[in-house]
């Protein structure tokens, strides 16, 4: 392309980068009849896209000038798939939304049905979940690092480097849910009232020692990515998220408090044991793909202190304040509604479930569930537009959504 090209394609593309939101609803006739334009379809088969997921760009040479995203293509139909299950029959099937948080997908679905059938967790239960999810989200921010430095490519030692060391703390985290519950990944283990498994002989000790060995290797990621001149040309300024565009879209998580607002469910809507240990909520304010790495990478950090000040102090008591399960049709409701949400490595995952459905109630009339990672994946046709190519793929895997939870 010659100069005189480039700079044409740059005077175009000003509009979209200093308005720094762009119109999702953009007639391509409209951008410049004269324009030599090119389609691209980014996905459904390419790897950056994290999943079955697709965008459909519209490209001014290499400037994006009009983002369309489709999803859909992951459906596996689990809403309505609760409907016919009964209670206790539902918490593995959405394990596999949120594929990389199957912890936390578990807690969300059996806190809306314990808000929908007046179930009380016991403080055992609740200060063991609490734990979980915290080594979820460690285990959760790890992968979505070492995938983000494998996206951006050429920064980071080629990206094999940071995906390797990621996934070997990552693993570290999966070895203390195999000892807990047998699993390594899609758990089963949190139901109605608590939990299934208890923390056996020994677990704790094993806790503090994996926390520490990733502690102090935590902070090299961080000074990795506000010192390496490739990954901060890559990632400072691309894919600015403002604070008013994240919460028209209804975007949570590290994504808003990364565009300043200080908004965190486990510190302002407590649940779990959260009442009883303190959340310091990060935040960074230039809402671009740099200041969504550091939230994650210290949000890792504080996770871990959570555990820490955590895990000696487990009290005694039951792990469950439900009867135990004869028949899987036991729990019923005649009707009635419930939401409940959780703050997951992603925003807010919430529960809204409606009673008195099939099996005489023994089965939910209705289930939705709130994913964040729609929402995030919604920013996509305001966010892309103004940037190239290779800055779409650093965006979409910046935004960390995970397809099972858009598609459902």
């Amino acid at each position: 392309m010659n100069v005189v090209a480039s700079a044409e394609i740059l005077e175009r593309r000003a509009p979209l980068v200093t308005a720094r939101r762009a119109d999702p609803y953009l007639d391509v006739e409209d951008y410049d009849p004269e324009a030599d334009l090119m389609v691209l379809n980014l996905g459904p088969q390419h790897p950056s896209t994290h999943g079955v997921f697709r965008v459909k760009l519209y490209l001014d040479g290499e400037i994006i000038i009009k983002a369309v995203p489709y999803a859909g293509y992951l459906h596996r139909g689990v809403e309505k798939l609760c409907e016919k299950l009964m209670f206790t029959q539902i918490t593995p099937i959405v394990d596999k939304n949120d594929y990389v948080s199957p912890m936390l997908n578990e807690q969300a679905i059996n806190m809306g049905f314990e808000a929908l059938l007046g179930v009380t967790v016991p403080r055992r239960a609740r200060w063991l979940r609490t734990i979980l999810a915290e080594l979820q989200r460690v285990a959760s921010h790890l992968l979505w690092l070492g995938t983000f430095a494998l996206d951006l490519g050429g920064a980071l030692g080629g990206g094999a480097s940071v995906f390797m060391y990621c996934f070997r703390e990552r693993e570290s985290v999966l070895d203390l849910f195999e000892e807990l519950t047998g699993c390594r990944f899609h758990y089963n283990t949190h139901t109605v009232g608590g939990n299934r498994h208890d923390i056996p002989a020994g677990w704790a000790e094993h806790v503090k020692k994996t926390i520490s060995v990733i502690e102090a290797r935590t902070d090299e990621y961080e000074s990795l990515m506000s010192e390496n001149e490739i990954y901060v040309a890559r990632t400072k300024g691309v894919g600015v998220i403002d604070a008013a565009l994240a919460m028209e879209l209804g975007i949570t998580g590290p994504i808003l408090r990364a565009a300043g607002v200080a908004h965190d469910l486990r510190a302002h809507a407590p649940y779990h044991a959260y009442d009883e240990i303190e959340v310091r909520v990060q935040t960074e304010t230039a809402g671009d793909c740099q200041a969504r790495t550091l939230v994650r990478i210290r949000e890792i950090k504080e996770s871990l202190r959570i555990v820490r000040e955590m895990v000696d102090g487990v009290p005694e008591g039951p792990i469950n304040g439900h009867k135990a399960i004869k028949i899987v049709s036991q729990d019923r409701s005649a009707g009635g509604q419930a939401y409940a949400c959780l703050e997951s490595a992603r925003g807010e995952l919430g529960t809204y479930v409606i009673g008195g459905g099939a099996n005489k109630g023994a089965s939910p009339y209705r289930v939705k569930i709130r994913p964040p990672s729609l929402h995030a994946a919604a920013c996509l046709p305001y966010v892309l537009p103004g940037h190239t190519v290779s800055d779409a793929i650093a965006i979409l895997g910046n935004v960390d959504p995970i397809m099972g939870e858009v598609d459902r």
